[in-house]
This record gives structure tokens, C-alpha cells and sequence, in this order.
């Protein structure tokens, strides 16, 4: 770009020169002349351009992710939406294995009369025998809420299992415990729950639905070191 640049540099001047040197002063220049100054000058113009380094755009990109156990997100992060979690009953066969973040304004449809019902609330299913470390008993049956965060330039979201940080280079959201239904039930996803979780409200009945039980590491084919035996799984939500 720099030679072609050059060139057609020194063939404008070569032009304007010999129009100057021309032995009548009160020359004119020919259409063919002009058109090739005005080229010449619409060349360099545009080839300058392109060397110019484009203005910084400022990036809308993010990512989202779902905290579970709470009705906020973590600070820097904005909230899209809060509400509180749901999902298949925890003895059906059939429907989804997901954990669901339900809004808590609805835009609800038609009453049905069909059998099929598949969206159930949840609850913190705990005991003085089975609970997170730190946690009260006092969360027995409540119900989970949930909060979806959005967090601005960055590009991918990465829950760890097994710690409470991030690898370098990485940011943390929150952390917390890894849950998910009880074993003798039928299978669903592990969720990161906040360390800080917290009820939906005061209301406290056992009415179940998609449950929340505290996991713990069994060792075995699950290699300790670097596991410990029946021991809380900490996990930890990270963004990059």
C-alpha cells in the first residue's frame, strides 16, 4: 500500500509540474488533467484512510447466569430478572432434569384441563443431620429463590464444582454449595447455590416439588487424595 501510495504521489506531482512549466502561464487545464488530479487526490485520500487505525467501539457483549439461592445478584453484576426456581416434580419419571429460574411476573396462559403438570416450585430439603455447613435447619421446606445476572464484557461463564475460586484469569461471581435432588429419587442437574442462600419468604410447609438436597463426596472411584471423604462440595460460578 506504501509503494502504491508513493507512486501515485509522484505521478500527481509529475502532472501539476508539467502544467507549471508549461510555456503558456495562462494555462488551462485540460478535462483529461483535472479528472487525473482529482483521481489522484481521491487515491491518496482513501489510501490514507486505510492506514488510519478504526475508532474504538465500545463492546455491548456479556454473559448471564443464574444465581441460585438468591433474590439479588452479586455487585458489578446487573439483574435481569428475579423469581424463584422450579421444575419436574422430584418423583415423576418423565419431564425435564433442569432446574428452571421462574420470573416473578409471570406472563401466564390458558387454563388447561389435561393431566400433565410439570412445573413444580422448590424447597431446601435439610435437617440437623443433612445440611450445609453453616447453614440453619430453620430453611427446612422453604422454597429457593433465584436471581438471573447479567454481566457486562465478558464472554463465557464457567461453574467449578469442587472449589470456592476461580483459576487465574478468572472472575468470581459467588460461591457456594452443589445440590441437587437425593439419590433415590429420579436424577437432576447439580446447581451452585449460593453460600448466602436465603428463602423466598417466611412461608414453611412441606409441600416439595423440585427439591434441593446438600450433596457430599463419597470416595471410592472419586480419587482421596485429592477428595476427602464425605465432605460438603463447594462450588464456584466464574466469568472470563
Amino acid at each position: 500500500m506504501k509503494i502504491h501510495s508513493t507512486y501515485m504521489a509522484i505521478v500527481l506531482a509529475t502532472v501539476i509540474m508539467n502544467a507549471e512549466n508549461h510555456e503558456c502561464k495562462n494555462y488551462v487545464l485540460s478535462a483529461s488533467d483535472q479528472s487525473l488530479i482529482d483521481m489522484m487526490e481521491h487515491y491518496l485520500h482513501t489510501s490514507r484512510k486505510e492506514e488510519c487505525p478504526p475508532p474504538i467501539k465500545t463492546s455491548n457483549s456479556g454473559v448471564t447466569y443464574v444465581r441460585w439461592g438468591k433474590k439479588s445478584c452479586p455487585k458489578g453484576a446487573e439483574i435481569v430478572y428475579t423469581g424463584q426456581v422450579g421444575g419436574t416434580q422430584y418423583g415423576y419419571r418423565g419431564g425435564g432434569v433442569n432446574y428452571l429460574c421462574l420470573p416473578n411476573d409471570p406472563e401466564n396462559g390458558q387454563h388447561q384441563s389435561y393431566g400433565n403438570n410439570q412445573v413444580y416450585g422448590s424447597e431446601y430439603q435439610l435437617s440437623s443431620s443433612m445440611k450445609p455447613s453453616g447453614w440453619s435447619e430453620s430453611m427446612a421446606d422453604k422454597e429457593v429463590p433465584c436471581s438471573v445476572c447479567y454481566q457486562k464484557h465478558r464472554s463465557t461463564v464457567l461453574m467449578i464444582p469442587g472449589r470456592k475460586s476461580c483459576y487465574k484469569g478468572w472472575n468470581s461471581e459467588y460461591n457456594g454449595y452443589l445440590m441437587s435432588d437425593h439419590n433415590t429419587h429420579f436424577r437432576r442437574d447439580f446447581a451452585c447455590v449460593d453460600i448466602n442462600a436465603e428463602p423466598v419468604d417466611n412461608k414453611n410447609g412441606n409441600e416439595d416439588g423440585a427439591v434441593f438436597y446438600p450433596t457430599r463426596t463419597k470416595c471410592g472411584s472419586l480419587r482421596c487424595p485429592p477428595y476427602t471423604n464425605e465432605t460438603d462440595v463447594l462450588c464456584v460460578v466464574c466469568t472470563k
